[in-house]
């Protein structure tokens, strides 16, 4: 019964049943985002072919043929079948919200805030978090409704200096790893508002308009075309930074914040050579190249410096990490880790081959076991995750680290 109850396990299951839903619903998203944009890029006008057509396209998939027509402003009838793509955008927005709830602020101590950085409390970074993802739309919004709206080249200039002030922001109050992830939250934030609060309800504008028997205005059409365009030149770097989160050289580098920056520019250089394909333009290689300088730049970037981690000896403790140091078996479990663990998940590894800790996760001082003692727990006490294969660990050694981790999850 003591298994089934083991709030540990369950809590890993649920970031595992949300982590696999949130990758099953981007996919969703993103498969049909980029579908519709080479579609749209696509469209040729043909003889015979209407006034309010704006082009068609034919394709050939599964055995059958398309033909598909898009009406620039909306049809002179509408059809009373209507399918409306954006379940898939709230879906990857309710998960990932989700996700970000029960992996970053249920374990804020240990993932969100880094008293190296700002020894603030939990509740106070749940609040800058969740403060940043609103705000971050209000700016968005209200730069696309200004003047600018009107010069897209200068808006998505402007953009990018925000997005670099705010990865800066980010990194100077959370862990480089949360730092990273909320600018792609934020980012991604602004992608489904855009689908939620501006491109849908302009559609629906369109559609009450033809059942009312209006002609609809041609600016709906032309805003929604703007936040889809900005959608699809975000989607790669929000990808990007949700998987940074496994990648130390990534976000616990001194520069994480620049690297995190220049991804953005190699999400334009990448969409621009596919959005010049699909639009019959030819093939702009130059952009791999763009593509390839930028990544080099990056890897620099992570060799330049470490971030300091607060788990490194003498750091100000969390007081979650301080119930499990203070806990029965502590002591034990500290030389476990330090004989099984620490030639691995160190400043600077032992293990050949290995430059850095594994995913960051440092265990060579009693501060980072402490701080790291549910993954511990759940890696070599509910599990053989850890140490990986050809490394030995015995039963009691892994008893003696559930006994630990229970103890202190109970105090």
């Amino acid at each position: 019964m003591l298994d089934i109850l083991d709030v540990a396990v369950w809590g890993h299951w649920a970031e595992f049943a949300l982590r696999w839903l949130h990758v099953v619903t981007a996919i969703a998203w993103i498969g049909s985002s980029f579908y519709f944009i080479a579609l749209d890029l696509g469209l040729r006008r043909a003889p015979g072919m209407g006034a309010e057509v704006h082009g068609e396209e034919w394709q050939v998939h599964g055995g059958g043929f398309y033909h598909i027509q898009k009406y620039l402003v909306a049809p002179e009838r509408l059809p009373a079948h209507l399918t409306w793509f954006k379940w898939e955008a709230y879906a990857t927005w309710l998960t990932g919200a989700s996700l970000l709830v029960v992996v970053y602020y249920f374990g804020a101590e240990f993932y969100l805030v880094d008293p190296a950085r700002w020894d603030m409390p939990a509740w106070a970074a749940v609040a800058v978090s969740a403060g940043s993802l609103v705000a971050g739309w209000i700016v968005y919004d209200q730069l696309c409704r200004s003047p600018l709206g009107d010069r897209p080249t200068l808006l998505m200039l402007v953009l990018f200096v925000i997005i670099a002030a705010l990865a800066w922001g980010y990194a100077q109050v959370f862990t480089g790893r949360a730092a990273l992830l909320h600018l792609g939250a934020v980012t991604a934030t602004v992608m489904s508002a855009n689908v939620f609060l501006v491109i849908i309800p302009n559609q629906k504008m369109v559609v009450a308009d033809l059942r009312a028997g209006r002609v609809p205005e041609a600016r709906y059409g032309k805003i929604a075309k703007l936040r889809s365009t900005h959608n699809n030149y975000l989607t790669l770097p929000v990808v990007f930074l949700m998987l940074s989160n496994h990648y130390p050289l990534a976000f616990a580098s001194a520069w994480n914040w620049a690297i995190a920056s220049l991804v953005f520019l190699m999400g334009v250089t990448i969409r621009h050579f596919f959005n010049s394909l699909h639009a019959r333009q030819g093939r702009p290689w130059w952009t791999w190249g763009a593509t390839a300088a930028i990544f080099m730049l990056i890897i620099w970037l992570s060799t330049l410096g470490a971030q300091d981690r607060a788990d490194a000896a003498g750091a100000p403790m969390a007081p979650a990490a301080a119930r499990f140091a203070a806990a029965p078996g502590f002591a034990e479990v500290g030389e476990i880790v330090a004989t099984r663990c620490a030639m691995c998940h160190a400043a600077e590894p032992q293990w050949p081959g290995l430059g850095w800790a594994p995913k960051g996760v440092r265990l060579d001082s009693p501060e980072g076991v402490a701080a790291h003692a549910r993954a511990i727990y759940l890696q070599a006490g509910r599990s053989h995750a850890m140490p990986p294969a050809g490394m030995w660990l015995d039963p009691a050694e892994r008893a003696a680290i559930a006994a630990w981790y229970r103890a202190g999850a109970a105090s």
